[in-house]
């Protein structure tokens, strides 16, 4: 007899000590339902969590896949859990007398902070609500219960859920918000706690009214209706506009989902004995190792991260300038603090990580809600990792997984210039909720952040509280400053998890929006479009624009024993892109070992370039040898000069010298006085050197007369560059320095080319060492693969080359064949459409331009197995193209100074990964 095939489990129970899941089920339970099936029921922890389960992802997928229904068995266990929370909390769902009462809230396996939805005291109705005022005694706290549960389905399942649009630019919350703010306008009420039992009976009707008439249909009465349109809502919320925006800035999966959870209900705010707060086991904005939170007497968790109310510190080290007044929860309910505190102490041992977690106290008796690993900025993260290290919590290797390549963006941010900021006095202060400085121009919402951020424009978004609709307009600012709110609310967490600047609950100023403005309390108006400077690491506000500066990366001790641990474990070298000295003592500065790429042509731009561009535009426009030569001659002490100067700042690294590639056209004067002199230098009539400059035009530069073949035409190009670059190299070693010059031939198509400027180098070496008395000059001979036909016959290539280097910007122009300069007109379209999941400029493209490198690679080691390979485009200082290529073997990376920490770190990561 066949036996029966189990049904598959869609539902997964947590509470009373047990958990029919674990923490390593995230991409079934999502992080929050994981999390709490780890706190209810590890033997090491189980923690007073409210009982209730999970719905797990599959679930979230069946919904989209199948018209947004449910698996049959779903209903059938999801009424069997429910029944196992009546039995613990002694209480029933729906019943009239004693009902149970529940949230239904999302959770993704990747944290995404208020990007989904949340439905709070599902169970109420007429009826079960004079139950909930019998069951508490308190007839005030069931109505505020009630009228909480209307707006937000009202706002959640009925509106957004069902894809109604805003009527006026008014979602159905933001008209049931007015009318509560009327309500206590009118009463001279300063806070929600203020309104009476009559002021909320008044306002539930008015609420139910205002549901039945903007949105035609009554607010449910059904708890099993309300119960599974709450579910239905959250699944909708995983492809709502803020998560799908939030989801492609922090590159998350569509197809991943999202789980429900729905757990009992416990009420922080019946009275004074409740309260409802969030916590880091750490400080999530500078990393010290203090326990750190907010909470709210007589609240639910939905105020504290709001910001409606000014959040009172955990303890005395949480306190700031807002709250320095306020009872901390230490002094007020010690006992429970106490319990408080030695869970978040199990917590972070357990998970080994710092947690953010949410608590509830009901009269007294205090509940877990959630914990998680806590969002934080790069500066935390730094220390935070290190520390732990030092700690023994974690090992070395944990350490530098972390932090993430990017925060390290953070810890290079500028700061405003200490000296402007002595002189201009500072309009208004709040709480410093994400560090670094910033400037920008004052816009009040998150579209008109968008919109002028497109434009080019530099914006500071500054909102009284920002909720997860503002994510776009939040991303797209350089800086983010609200009225309202701790640093524990929306802004502060999403502003830390981007490292963005950001200052919060700023009282200081007064926002009016019918006239764009804000005003601060030392009467400065600030106009829509106004500049403001602010410093996030301190919560100061100044108007105008006020100079930023770099940091000083020596004083960050945390910074500096990351870089040790990360120089034990990285395998690949990481090099800067310097064109000067100073860039290149910058990049040995950030740990740089060696110059992947140093372009001559740096010379003719910027300070100092007036002689060498002239001496160029004669080069350029000469028409006979002995023309070229004369000027090549000139030019050649400009070139020598700059070579050895940085030479000397690397003392021995190897320094990657390109040849001069320059479209010619570029550097040809257009204006008639310099025209005049470059005629008069040549000795030559204006009409002759006019029809010369225009010889030069070309249809199409980028694939024209640049690079090998300037010196495959004019030789005498090659061997001015060559000789430059071997008699600085001879002068160094002479005078007792190390110098390493890696001679590179640019825009190499095939290995004829490559043998024909050998011909030259080794003429040329052998002159400069007859007449220097040197035996040898140490140097390397090899091409940039920018070319994709380089890269095919890479083998051929590399019976010349002493080393490649990938010019991955040129290699994926010609790979892809975008213009980098025109991609703007359609690129956009492209990545929205997903046509293409990243710009292939900002990452190296892997499947395609991924494989030319990877091949060329291999040919080139077939060939000469020690061929020394790297990448000097930017894409060396993108941490996944870093990885690449580690995973293909190259020697070494090559990006922008401030870009050589990323790098490193991204480095260490990829041996990491591959161990």
């Amino acid at each position: 007899m066949a036996k029966n095939k189990k049904a598959r489990k869609f539902i997964y129970f947590f509470g009373g000590g047990k958990a029919d899941g674990d923490e390593s089920m995230k991409n079934l339970l999502g992080g929050k339902g994981a999390n709490l099936a780890e706190m209810a029921g590890h033997p090491k922890l189980r923690l007073p969590v409210p009982p209730g389960f999970t719905v797990t992802t599959e679930v979230c997928t069946w919904y989209y896949k199948n018209k947004k229904t449910y698996p049959p068995q779903l209903k059938i266990q999801a009424q069997a859990a429910l029944e196992k929370m009546e039995k613990l909390m002694d209480r029933k769902f729906g019943d009239v007398n004693n009902p149970l009462l529940v949230s239904v809230r999302s959770g993704a396996r990747r944290s995404m902070p208020g990007m989904m939805e949340t439905v709070l005291n599902v169970g109420l109705n007429e009826q079960t609500l004079q139950g909930l005022i019998k069951q508490s005694g308190d007839e005030r706290f069931a109505y505020d219960a009630y009228r909480r549960l209307i707006m937000m389905y009202a706002d959640v399942v009925m509106e957004k859920g069902t894809g109604i649009e805003h009527k006026n630019g008014k979602g159905i919350r933001k008209l049931l918000d007015e009318k509560l703010e009327k309500v206590k306008h009118t009463k001279g009420y300063l806070f929600d706690t203020d309104l009476t039992v009559g002021d909320l009976k008044v306002l539930v009707k008015d609420y139910k009214a205002t549901v039945r008439k903007v949105l035609g249909e009554e607010f449910p009465e059904n708890p099993w209706e309300q119960l599974w349109g709450g579910i239905g809502a959250v699944f909708s919320s995983w492809n709502g506009k803020r998560a799908i925006e939030y989801r492609l800035i922090e590159k998350i999966p569509d197809e991943w989902g999202t789980a429900v959870n729905v757990q009992a209900m416990v009420f922080g705010n019946m009275g004074n004995e409740s309260a409802t707060g969030v916590a880091f086991t750490r400080n999530p904005g500078n990393g010290e190792n203090k326990f750190y939170g907010e909470y709210l007497v007589n609240a639910q968790g939905e105020d504290v991260v709001a910001g409606i109310r000014t959040p009172a510190p955990v303890n005395e080290y949480s306190k700031n300038a807002q709250s320095e007044h306020l009872p901390s929860l230490e002094n007020l309910m010690p006992y429970l603090y106490k319990e408080l505190y030695s869970y978040q102490k199990r917590l972070e041992k357990h998970y080994k990580d710092m947690q953010d977690i949410e608590f509830t106290i009901e009269k007294g008796t205090l509940y877990m809600l959630q914990c998680r690993v806590g969002k934080r900025n790069g500066i935390a993260a730094v220390r935070m990792a290190t520390e732990m290290n030092k700690e023994k919590l974690i090992d070395i290797k944990t350490a530098i997984k972390r932090v993430a390549p990017n925060q390290l963006v953070e810890l290079l941010l500028p700061m405003l210039d200490p000296k402007a900021e002595q002189t201009n006095p500072v309009i208004a202060k709040g709480l410093p909720a994400g560090p670094g400085g910033a400037k920008g121009r004052v816009v009040f919402s998150s579209n008109d952040a968008v919109e002028w951020a497109h434009k080019g424009e530099q914006v500071i978004l500054v909102r009284e509280e920002t909720s997860p609709e503002d994510v776009d307009g939040m991303h797209k600012s350089k800086a983010i400053l609200t009225t309202k709110g701790g640093m524990t609310s929306h802004a502060a967490l999403v502003a830390r998890g981007w490292g963005k600047c950001c200052i919060v609950g700023c009282g200081e100023i007064e926002i009016h929006h019918d006239t764009k403005t804000f005003h601060a309390k030392n009467g400065v108006v600030i106009r829509e479009g106004d500049w403001v400077t602010l410093n996030g690491t301190k919560g100061l506000v100044y108007e105008g624009s006020l100079p930023l500066v770099d940091i000083d990366l020596d004083k960050n001790q945390s910074y500096k024993e990351l870089m040790k641990l990360v120089d034990k474990i990285k395998v690949m070298g990481v090099r800067t892109n310097s064109e000067t000295p100073e860039d290149a003592a910058q990049g040995l500065k950030f740990g740089a070992e060696g110059i992947g790429l140093f372009r001559t042509e740096h010379m003719f731009y910027g300070e100092g370039s007036e002689q060498p561009l002239f001496l160029l535009r004669k080069m350029i426009v000469s028409k006979t040898q002995p023309e070229r030569k004369t000027a090549l001659s000139d030019l050649y002490v400009y070139v020598k000069k700059d070579i050895k100067n940085t030479l000397s700042v690397m003392n021995g690294y190897p320094v990657t010298i390109r040849l001069l590639d320059p479209p010619l056209h570029e550097f040809v004067p257009h204006d008639s006085e310099k025209l005049h002199q470059l005629s008069k230098e040549l000795g030559i009539s204006m009409g002759v050197l006019r029809r010369r400059v225009l010889a030069l035009h070309e249809n199409n530069p980028m694939l024209g007369h640049r690079g090998v073949r300037l010196g495959v035409s004019y030789p005498e190009i090659t061997e001015m560059q060559v000789r430059a670059i071997f008699e600085a190299t001879a002068e160094l070693i002479k005078s007792g320095k190390k110098a390493f010059p890696e001679i590179m031939v640019p825009v190499t198509c095939t290995v004829n080319e490559l043998i024909h400027q050998k011909k030259i180098v080794d003429r040329v070496y052998k002159e400069v060492c007859e007449q220097t008395k040197m035996k040898k000059i140490p140097y390397l001979y090899g091409t940039m693969i920018e070319i994709p036909r380089a890269a095919l016959k890479a083998d051929r290539m590399a019976e010349v080359a002493d080393f490649f280097s990938f010019g991955t910007n040129d290699l994926t122009q010609m790979s892809f064949g975008f213009s980098r300069d025109d991609i703007g007109g359609f690129l956009p379209n492209y990545l929205d459409l997903k046509l293409l999941s990243d710009d292939p400029f900002q990452t190296i493209d892997q499947d395609g331009v991924g494989l030319l490198i990877k091949m060329g690679t291999e040919k080139g080691r077939k060939t000469k197995p020690k061929l020394k390979v790297g990448i000097c485009g930017e894409h060396g200082g993108d941490a996944e193209s870093v990885k690449f290529c580690h995973r293909i073997g190259m020697n070494y990376v090559s990006c922008s100074p401030f870009r050589v920490p990323i790098a490193r770190l991204a480095a260490a990561h990829a041996a990491i990964e591959d161990s």
